[in-house]
């Protein structure tokens, strides 16, 4: 998990990423542009925004997007993520659950598109009694 001792430089560089992102975010039917930013373990950065469809159900949220790139760069261990908004909105339940599935010692910072942090929490505060690997050992 990130310490507190990540910089407020570095987060800043972080919600900048994320708020990039969410330029590219693909939002004709509900126009909420959201950017998320993961950093793995080793200092490499995925951003990631979100992709709607006229079938909503195959709508990816700007948080499983970053996840996505990274782990099929083979990227498994992750400490940070930042999810940009319009109003500082917190991840969904499933972008929650995909995240846990690696990272469930998180950081989770949630900021708004003027960079104000909302939320500065670990993941397992946002999914608690979260289901991973470690629920089907025997």
């Amino acid at each position: 998990m990130v310490t507190k001792t990540t910089t407020d430089k570095q987060i800043a560089a972080l919600v900048n990423t994320a708020i990039e992102a969410s330029h590219r975010a693909y939002v004709p039917y509900s126009h909420y542009p959201v950017g998320a930013a993961l950093r793995a373990k080793d200092g490499t950065v995925y951003g990631g925004c979100n992709i709607e469809n006229s079938s909503y159900s195959v709508t990816v949220c700007a948080e499983r997007t970053a996840l996505f790139k990274a782990v099929s760069d083979g990227k498994r261990e992750f400490d940070a993520i930042i999810v940009v908004t319009d109003n500082g909105g917190s991840p969904c339940g499933v972008c929650r659950q995909a995240l846990f599935e690696f990272a469930p010692d998180l950081r989770v910072v949630i900021a708004d598109m003027q960079g104000q942090i909302h939320h500065d929490v670990p993941l397992r505060e946002l999914l608690v009694y979260g289901f991973g690997p470690k629920s089907l050992e025997r």
